[in-house]
């Protein structure tokens, strides 16, 4: 897939006043300071399309970018640590899982965790979460050049047999990237470009 056309169009807490349109979303999430806004950047070539900071939580609202007026990808709130107040953090909750619950046109969530750890007990409970209440997503793995392919292999072995030590039948689908060396974008970009020609394809939204 190439990007023609990436421009953000709202930010919001509510989930009723996300657009309207009837285009599929993908929305983005995880710990904060993952590297979120660097790869959504990197993706959409658009250096400043989301906000990138040294500060963990900068993202605090539901912002939506239209990709190719085509579909809509979502930069949603880290959940677990962030710098700000219990109350804050009670409502990125509140609105996070409205989102998640509630909006019919999310077609897949993109978790996305640190590679350069090893099985985090944040990022497995909210996988289960998403896997307990249906939502369609995959793993994305970020920061693959801090370290070697070996470690890389041994972490995403540890999220493998931790989650299949949590009643998963399998490994969700996962990616691999790297903001700094490019690397996963055009896999990532390619599943999605797929699943947008399947449901354009059989009229699913």
């Amino acid at each position: 897939m190439k990007i023609n056309t990436a421009e953000f169009v709202i930010s919001n807490s509510e989930v009723s006043k996300c657009p309207k349109e009837p285009l599929p979303e993908y929305a983005f999430i995880g710990r904060s300071n993952v590297g979120k806004s660097s790869l959504i950047n990197m993706l959409t070539n658009h250096k400043n399309l989301a906000k990138t900071s040294g500060k963990p939580g900068k993202t605090q609202l539901i912002n939506h970018f239209k990709i190719n007026s085509n579909w809509f990808l979502v930069d949603l709130p880290g959940y677990g640590y962030a710098r700000v107040s219990k109350k804050t953090k009670e409502t990125f909750q509140k609105f996070i899982t409205d989102y998640f619950e509630k909006r019919e046109q999310l077609v897949c969530a993109f978790v996305l965790i640190d590679i350069r750890h090893e099985a985090q007990k944040i990022d497995l409970e909210f996988i289960n979460y998403l896997g307990e209440t249906g939502v369609p997503f995959c793993i994305v793995f970020t920061k693959a050049d801090k370290i070697s392919r070996g470690k890389i292999d041994q972490h995403v072995a540890a999220y493998r047999k931790a989650l299949l030590a949590n009643n998963w039948e399998e490994m969700p689908q996962y990616f691999v990237t790297s903001s700094t060396e490019e690397t996963g974008r055009e896999p990532l970009l390619e599943f999605i470009d797929q699943v947008n020609d399947d449901l354009f394809k059989n009229n699913s939204l």
